[in-house]
């Protein structure tokens, strides 16, 4: 199970491109409602979540997906059930992607001392103990960490090549860009 969690202001590029491409790939993806069931897109876009943070559980969670977006990104890091996420799969060696602005809650847990990671330009400074980078995407360890709406698909082909089999990962990767 892969949980990808909406806040109200969240990006919708940079959280939906990951679920559309993942649920390509036959992966189970559920969208987390950190509001309740409707999440309020930042171009307000109301979005329809499979569950809300009250029903989540983390047995048999691969891994957490956080969307950027302003207030989406303050509203996720207000969150005690989502820190607890992500604090408990990086306890678990489970994937941390984080796109846009929200690599800074990941900074803001320790969470990226000594590692790689990239975000949107202007957050550098919440990437505590991070060496930052300017890549689209960056993967350390467990960690993937993107710039913005416009790095969306390649942080979401990142998250394919971290959740699949190389070969589902070329497939998936191949089809998307042939529809695209």
């Amino acid at each position: 199970m892969i949980y990808v969690f909406l806040a109200n202001g969240f990006e919708e590029v940079e959280a939906l491109t990951p679920v559309d491409f993942l649920r390509r790939c036959d992966l189970d993806v559920r969208t987390v409602g950190v509001s309740g069931p409707v999440a309020m897109g930042s171009h307000k876009i109301p979005v329809g979540c499979d569950l809300t943070v009250e029903e989540l559980d983390l047995e048999g969670c691969d891994g957490v997906i956080l969307p950027g977006g302003m207030p989406g990104t303050l509203n996720l890091e207000a969150c005690e059930e989502v820190k607890n996420a992500v604090l408990w799969c990086a306890e678990h060696g489970k994937w941390i992607g984080a796109i846009c602005a929200a690599p800074s809650v990941l900074g803001h847990l320790g969470l990226l001392k000594g590692k790689k990671a990239t975000c949107f330009p202007g957050f550098e400074e919440e990437l505590t103990g991070a060496e930052v980078l300017t890549d689209a995407v960056v993967r350390d360890g467990n960690i993937i960490t993107s710039r913005g709406a416009g790095t969306a698909s390649q942080f979401a082909f990142a998250l394919i090549e971290a959740f699949c089999s190389p070969e589902q990962a070329a497939r998936t990767k191949a089809g998307v860009q042939w529809r695209g």
